[in-house]
């Protein structure tokens, strides 16, 4: 899983959908193919994976207030189709850990883009 990832210790991730690519990606975050290429070196930009997570500057694309404070500096950044319980369910996190570090969040009303805090991934 790209929590591992040790360039991705404090970042924000995003699941892979169809039609995605790096340069689609960086484009709607407002940074470069080669940052995000640079994030994930183990995954083949011209092969990538529907499902597979791959790792986010923390810095680009964070529209200012979509962005909860979050002391662990990982957030998943919400993709079209994402719910709070395939998000928790792709980390193996408990629901209720999810929730307790976003409690502002309305799990019915996720909204493509905005990001969630996450808890400390091990090893990282």
């Amino acid at each position: 899983m790209s929590a591992q990832n040790p360039l991705c210790r404090r970042a924000r991730y995003r699941r892979v959908e169809t039609g995605d690519t790096f340069y689609l990606i960086a484009r709607d975050l407002g940074t470069t193919v080669e940052e995000v290429t640079r994030l994930n070196p183990g995954i083949d930009p011209e092969n990538l994976q529907v499902g597979s997570l791959i790792c986010l500057p923390l810095e680009a694309g964070i529209p200012v207030g979509k962005v909860p404070p979050c002391d662990s500096g990982l957030y998943w950044v919400i993709a079209p189709g994402d719910t709070i319980f395939t998000i928790a369910g792709s980390l193996g996190i408990p629901l209720h850990t999810l929730l307790v570090l976003n409690p502002s969040l309305d799990p019915e009303n996720l909204l493509p883009g905005d990001s969630i805090c996450l808890p400390p991934m091990p090893g990282a």
